[in-house]
């Protein structure tokens, strides 16, 4: 492994206004590296921000080394003919485990997602081997952020409002959470890591729980005790299109995955980058 220091700068962060953004703008200045921020609105802070859209065809950019994608990794194909005019020579994108627990979804609109996410990595891979340039792709498994995420803090919304989380079944599929902070620090030692060049790696969380128990600790994030309701597939349905309103994306596939292990392994990033994540045990 090399350090983080070892990278050119400036280096340019795509999506810096995202969950993982803000966490990565503040690792990055912590290590004395100058960032520069491509996102459609600029945000308050002391890095140097510039509005751009990924999807414009004329977008031009300062002359970057590296690049930190953090926008949804299908974005980024439209952007790769203007990181090779400014001369980027290292990309660390991030995709999703997504790419495989939703592959084979019934629902249709989660399974294009699946889609979307393989094709773009494919095409990231193939554009950076044909420019000579370095690339790494990180896929997190479930994202938290206490009050930020649509995961987690999702979840800790609902218990709020009605002090009970509904379960398909006994909730026993196991989960992997892992914290955006974390990932913010993995990606910059994943960037300056020659073990992880050109390489894709899944990025776990520090502990394997099963669906309840990560119901459970967000309960015990919140200061309440822990009240789960296990509920048969046709009225978890039903209570499922009852809290769309305040549960938007709640959908009965979301509910039979309760049930399904979706886990990964991170050992290589433990190997490549020293990959070190906290135990889930979030605190709102």
């Amino acid at each position: 492994m090399t350090s983080a220091n070892s990278l050119k700068t400036p280096v340019l962060v795509l999506g810096a206004t995202s969950l993982i953004g803000r966490w990565l703008m503040a690792v990055l200045a912590q290590a004395g590296l100058d960032a520069i921020a491509l996102s459609r609105t600029q945000s308050a802070g002391g890095a140097q921000w510039i509005a751009g859209d990924l999807k414009d065809p004329d977008l031009v950019l300062p002359p970057i080394a590296t690049v930190f994608s953090l926008s949804p990794i299908w974005l980024l194909p439209d952007a790769l003919a203007a990181l090779k005019a400014a001369g980027v020579t290292r990309v660390v994108a991030f995709s999703s485990t997504s790419r495989f627990t939703k592959e084979s979804s019934p629902d249709a609109g989660e399974r294009a997602v699946a889609k979307a996410l393989s094709d773009a990595e494919g095409a990231v891979e193939a554009w950076c081997a044909a420019n000579g340039v370095a690339w790494t792709i990180l896929r997190p498994t479930l994202i938290y952020d206490e009050g930020r995420d649509g995961n987690v803090s999702r979840i800790a919304r609902l218990v709020k409002r009605v002090g009970i989380m509904p379960l398909l079944g006994g909730g026993q599929g196991l989960r992997q959470p892992v914290h955006a902070a974390d990932l913010a620090a993995g990606a910059l030692a994943a960037a300056g890591s020659l073990a992880a060049h050109n390489r894709a790696y899944d990025l776990v969380g520090g502990e394997t729980v099963t669906y309840r128990v990560m119901v459970e600790r967000i309960f015990e994030g919140l200061g309440k005790p822990a009240r789960v309701l296990p509920l048969p597939v046709w009225l978890f349905g039903l209570v499922m299109r009852l809290a769309k309103p305040f549960y938007p994306g709640a959908t009965t596939a979301m509910g039979a995955r309760m049930g399904q292990d979706l886990v990964f392994d991170s050992g290589d990033a433990t190997r490549d980058f020293g990959w070190t994540p906290r135990a889930f045990h979030p605190r709102f």
